[in-house]
């Protein structure tokens, strides 16, 4: 079977997902669930239904790098580093010293 995805239907996830964020403004631990969500459905995907897919010859592999190459590269969720979040509270530390003098 060979089901694509219409990108109406990726914009609805999209704006499902940017809609539930924007009511958790300001909220970090709500923020951070969501984020957890998103990270776990990405690794149920590639580990179970994705890596299920994998091609079986050579031309369908094939097929799959070239895609991947010419489309934007393999999804990747980035963690926010614990040093980068201290750098980054730090410097807003500074920020607000600066305005209080």
């Amino acid at each position: 079977m060979n089901w694509q995805l219409e990108e109406s239907e990726l914009q609805q996830i999209a704006i499902i997902v940017l809609s539930l964020a924007d009511k958790c403004r300001g909220d970090n631990l709500a923020l951070l669930a969501l984020l957890r969500q998103l990270e776990q459905l990405h690794r149920e995907i590639r580990d179970g239904l994705f890596q299920e897919s994998l091609p079986d010859n050579r031309q369908a592999l094939y097929a799959l790098l070239k895609d991947v190459e010419t489309t934007g590269g393999w999804p990747y969720i980035e963690r926010l580093r614990i040093q980068q979040l201290l750098a980054n509270w730090q410097l807003e530390e500074g920020k607000g010293d600066n305005l209080s003098v």
